[in-house]
């Protein structure tokens, strides 16, 4: 018998692992659980879910790849990565979408079970390209995943198709033997996860087990891998998406403002998992309320605002649109309504699974007659929390609609959240109007608010809604100067939120040759690409607005210490637009439209050739 020798552990400083498979193979389930088992090693991290657009594509087809990314490494990290190290293909399909993007040398483990003549035809190959030297450049690791999973399962009272559905199970623990991730929290959320189904349970126990054991007895891996914990800020951490800290971004204004919770809104994807999120805070004095249509959605957050409640509605893309009309009777009624929209592809149904930056006209513009309102934009999976708090703060406080931008990528994305106490969140001051003497519904405040004077309040009474008001008195009116005093009024209270937006902070030297500006979900991937290239020695800097409306006021004295200004969107150049408008300046555009994060070499690859560099190289 041949001896097995010890795997040498080689230390590595960083990683990108891309899991992919056919829709139906627990890809999305395998990367979470590699992600929260890595956020608990210590690693900083950063995913990318990338999920088909149809519900049940035809197994084994190029359009029903289900991928996860996650790059995870020993010191701070801004993006999922731009090229994997390590690509799990659960099929050919999986193999032929996903190849062109890895790195010369990368590992592949293939489940060879998969790449039969059926399989090979769907995916439009015309030879196995396990066998004809096209991966003649990767380290392919060949496993029968599906048949080794069937023999740890022999004699299971499972159907054959629930236990060949418990092979990405087998992957997961090859890759954590592979990466020394500990199996303990899976066995334990396996054991939660399915509590109510003992049979699956221990299915997908021996099977993690199997996958994990495989390691140390094959022969096919000549070491293993360890990447060290980051040196993140000391404090409790945990994995969060992006919609879940939208979720709790708000229910923690919620706390602190002491309002009831509501949730008026329509199921759509990718925004859904605020909804399902917010559902399990019953006891917190949340309310969520699925509405049979977007606009319905809209209409109940207005008059829970119009109750008294801390009002939200969530939505996607073509969600905003419907909710146009409604968001302008927020604007004519100045009642405090969060809109959090997560934008995807476009236009119309477009691409509801992947992402996009193209609804920012949208929110700034998209509505009949003059109605302004504040526009705010996360910029990381954990900023939504601290944006959607802020978006909470700003409602109240000015009594206005806000629509808070996220999008795809950082909604189903996560990253390490650093816990805030309790103490680090200010205080949500609210002041309901409870004087009868001298009230009148739109008279205003230093911050040009109109009071919040809750139905039912003795002597209050009072109309509000979506014909123009009377300044002072609310009654209707049609009178021309008051109109036009009363748009003037409404946009300059927008404006005053200016003064509550902080300035922008520079990353690089306050004047140079060029400033990268970005907003939302570019803040990785630019980050990571001005970083490089000032260490190439280009005079490059970096600012990332999270407040477009108004925008920060110093950001036109930023743009002007500057020779050149770039922006990347994943759009046609919607923020460079406005900034050409706003502030007459010359933008080089960066566009991408393709349902994908930028990756930062493209970005880095831009900065070089405006600068003429060799981008480090």
């Amino acid at each position: 018998m041949a001896e097995i020798k010890e795997k040498e552990i080689q230390s590595l400083s960083e990683v990108t692992v891309r899991f992919a498979g056919d829709s139906g193979d627990g890809m999305q389930l395998t990367g979470s659980q590699f992600s929260d088992t890595t956020a608990i090693v210590g690693n900083d991290l950063a995913t990318l879910p990338d999920y088909p657009a149809e519900i049940r594509a035809p197994a084994g087809t190029l359009y029903g790849v289900s991928g996860f990314q996650l790059h995870f490494s020993s010191s701070d990290i801004h993006t999922p990565g731009d090229n994997p190290d390590v690509l799990v293909a659960m099929n050919p399909a999986a193999l032929k979408i996903n190849l062109k993007d890895l790195r010369p040398g990368a590992m592949i483990i293939v489940n060879t079970d998969s790449f039969d003549p059926k399989n090979l035809k769907i995916a439009h190959y015309d030879t196995n390209p396990l066998e004809d030297d096209s991966l003649s450049g990767f380290e392919v690791i060949e496993i029968p995943i599906t048949t080794l999973t069937t023999n740890a399962l022999e004699g299971s009272p499972l159907s054959i198709k629930e236990v060949t559905r418990s092979k990405n199970f087998f992957a997961l623990g090859l890759m954590y033997w592979l990466f020394n991730r500990p199996i303990e929290p899976t066995i334990e959320w396996i054991q939660t996860k399915f509590k109510n189904s003992p049979d699956i349970a221990d299915a997908n126990l021996k099977v993690l087990k199997a996958g994990y054991y495989y390691g140390d007895a094959t022969q096919l891996f000549s070491a293993r891998y360890i990447v060290k914990p980051a040196a993140l800020p000391k404090g409790t951490y945990r994995n969060i998406s992006g919609n879940e800290a939208s979720a709790l971004g708000v229910l923690a204004a919620s706390l602190k403002s002491g309002l009831d919770l509501f949730l008026g809104t329509y199921p759509i994807t990718p925004a859904s998992d605020i909804l399902h999120y917010l559902s399990r805070y019953k006891n917190y004095g949340v309310v969520t309320f699925q509405a049979e249509d977007e606009i319905a959605g809209m209409a109940s957050a207005i008059g829970a605002a119009y109750g008294g409640a801390l009002a939200i509605s969530t939505t996607s893309g073509p969600g905003l649109a419907l909710k146009t009309e409604a968001t302008g009777l927020a604007v004519m009624t100045e009642l405090p309504v969060v809109i959090i929209n997560v934008q995807r592809g476009g236009p119309s149904t477009g691409l509801p699974t992947k992402t996009e930056q193209a609804d920012l006209m949208q929110s700034l513009y998209g509505r009949n007659g003059e109605s302004p309102v504040v526009v705010l934009a996360a910029s990381t999976p954990s900023d939504c929390f601290y944006m959607a708090f802020e978006a909470c703060q700003i409602a109240l406080k000015y009594m206005t609609p806000v629509i808070l931008l996220t999008d795809g990528y950082i909604a189903n994305g996560s990253e390490p959240w650093k816990l805030p106490e309790e103490n680090d969140l200010p205080e949500i001051k609210v002041n309901f109007r409870t004087e009868k003497e001298g009230f009148n519904p739109y008279e205003r405040d230093e911050n040009l608010s109109r009071p919040w004077a809750v139905p039912g309040t003795k002597g209050l009474e009072h109309r509000i809604g979506g014909l123009e008001k009377e300044d002072v008195t609310g009654n209707v009116s049609y009178d021309p100067e008051n109109h036009h005093r009363m748009v003037t009024l409404r946009a300059e209270k927008v404006q005053k939120v200016q003064q509550d937006v902080p300035d922008l902070q520079i990353n690089g030297d306050p004047e140079g040759d060029l400033l990268v500006i970005g907003w939302g979900g570019t803040y990785g991937a630019i980050t990571e690409a001005v970083n490089r290239s000032r260490k190439a020695g280009m005079k490059v800097s970096q600012i990332h607005i999270k407040h477009l409306n108004p925008l920060p006021a110093n950001l036109g004295k930023i743009i002007k210490s500057f020779k050149q200004v770039l922006v990347p969107e994943l759009n046609m150049g919607q923020l460079a637009y406005i900034l050409r408008s706003e502030y007459f300046v010359d933008v080089i555009k960066l566009s991408k439209v393709k349902g994908l994060p930028f990756k930062s070499v493209e970005v880095q690859n831009k900065i070089a050739e405006i600068l003429g560099g060799n981008n480090g190289k």
